[in-house]
C-alpha cells in the first residue's frame, strides 16, 4: 500500500510544556486510523498539527511524499487539501444543508456543483433535506451534514475531532459503523481523535494510543488488545485486572486461578515475577472447577452477566457469564482459566 501521510519525529510544544513528543506514523491510502489517551496527552495537538492549524516544533510531516510541517516550514492549510470535521460540526445556520454540502465547491461550476452536492446527501442518507436549515436537524443528521460537507471537495484526508461526542450512546455506536462504510465507500483517507474506545475499534484500522505526548504503540485493534506493547496500554485498552503470578517453567506461568502453558510474550525467567493481566473472557464459569470465588457485584448487560469475583486470596477478577447464570452476590461459584492471548509484565 502507498503511504499518504508521514509523521517523522513530529514534536510541537507551547512554551516551555512539550505536549507532542518525537511522534513517528505512517497512514497508507484509503486507510482509517484514530488517536485515542486521556485528556491532555496531546492527540487534538497532533490533529491540528496535521490540519496546518498550528506548526511543528521538531520532525516533519509529509502529505503524499511532500513535507507539509516542519520547523522552518508551514504549508497554509487552505493549500494542503485536508477537510476537517469538527466537535461541535460548525455548520453555517443561515445557510440550507446544500448549501453548507456546496459550501468548499465555489471552484466548481454550478452544474457539477450541485450534481457534487446531490452526490453526497445521498451517500449520507440525506438526500431529502437538502432544503432544510441546520436548526431543523438531530444531531446525528448535523453530523452527516458535516461529513458530506467535508467529504464534498474530495479531499486528500479527513481529520475528524471526537466527532460523535455530542450525541447519546446509541446513536454514536450505530453513526461510527456508517460513517466508517461511507468514508470506505468514498476511498478516504482518515484520521479520527476521541476518548471512546469502541467507537475507535469500530471505525479504525489503525489505532494510536497516546500518554504524555508520546505515541505508545500504533497497530490494529486487534493487536492492540491482544498484544499491547506496555502495561499502559494493556491497562488502558479494554477491561482487565492484573493479577500476580510466577514464572514456573521455561514456557508456563502459575497464576492463583490456574497455570498457563504456551508462548510467553516476553523473555521471562523461571521464578520471576510478573503481572498478568486477565480480561473478563479470560475467566470461565465452571460448575466443575474445584478453584471458586465469591461473587462481589455484578452487572445485567442483557445476554450476560458482568460479573466482580473474590479470589480466596481477596484479589478480584472480572467474569464476563452468560445471563442464564444468575448468581447472587456472595454466592461461591467455580471458575477456570481460558487464556487465549497471554498479556504479562515483569512485576512492578
Amino acid at each position: 500500500m502507498t503511504a499518504l501521510l508521514e509523521l517523522d519525529s513530529v514534536s510541537q510544544a507551547y512554551g516551555t510544556t512539550t505536549v507532542v513528543e518525537a511522534m513517528s506514523f505512517t497512514l497508507n491510502k484509503g486507510e482509517i486510523a484514530c488517536l485515542v489517551g486521556s485528556s491532555g496527552c496531546g492527540k487534538t495537538t497532533v490533529l491540528r498539527c496535521i490540519a496546518g492549524f498550528e506548526p511543528v516544533n521538531g520532525g516533519e510531516i509529509r502529505l503524499d511524499g511532500k513535507a507539509i510541517s516542519r520547523r522552518d516550514y508551514l504549508c497554509p492549510a487552505h493549500e494542503r487539501h485536508i477537510g476537517m470535521v469538527f466537535q461541535d460540526y460548525a455548520l453555517f445556520p443561515h445557510l440550507t444543508v446544500a448549501g453548507n454540502v456546496a459550501f468548499g465547491l465555489r471552484a466548481l461550476g454550478r452544474n457539477d456543483s450541485a450534481a457534487r452536492v446531490q452526490e453526497m446527501l445521498e451517500v449520507v442518507g440525506l438526500a431529502g433535506l437538502a432544503s432544510s436549515y441546520p436548526h431543523e436537524l438531530s444531531g446525528g443528521q448535523q453530523q452527516r451534514v458535516a461529513l458530506a460537507r467535508a467529504l464534498a471537495p474530495r479531499p486528500r484526508l479527513l481529520l475528524m475531532d471526537e466527532p460523535f461526542s455530542n450525541l447519546d450512546v446509541d446513536l454514536r455506536e450505530r453513526l461510527s459503523r456508517e460513517v466508517r462504510d461511507i468514508l470506505k465507500h468514498e476511498g478516504t483517507t482518515a484520521i479520527l481523535v476521541t476518548h471512546d474506545q469502541n467507537e475507535a475499534f469500530a471505525m479504525a484500522d489503525r489505532v494510536g494510543v497516546m500518554q504524555g505526548g508520546r505515541l505508545l504503540q500504533w497497530d490494529t485493534p486487534y493487536r492492540l488488545y491482544h498484544q499491547p506493547a506496555t502495561r499502559y496500554v494493556a491497562d488502558f485498552i479494554g477491561q482487565g485486572v492484573f493479577l500476580p503470578g510466577r514464572v514456573s517453567g521455561p514456557q508456563c506461568i502459575s497464576l492463583e486461578i490456574g497455570e498457563f502453558c504456551g508462548m510467553l510474550p516476553r523473555d521471562f525467567a523461571v521464578n520471576d515475577r510478573v503481572d498478568v493481566l486477565l480480561r473478563p473472557d479470560d475467566v470461565q464459569h465452571d460448575d466443575a472447577s474445584p478453584m471458586t470465588a465469591i461473587v462481589e457485584s455484578k452487572v445485567f448487560r442483557g445476554a450476560e452477566f458482568h460479573y466482580t469475583l473474590t479470589l480466596p486470596s481477596g484479589q478480584r477478577v472480572l467474569a464476563q457469564v452468560p445471563s442464564h447464570h444468575n448468581h447472587a452476590v456472595g454466592e461461591p461459584i467455580g471458575i477456570r482459566l481460558e487464556l487465549d492471548h497471554l498479556i504479562a509484565f515483569r512485576h512492578s
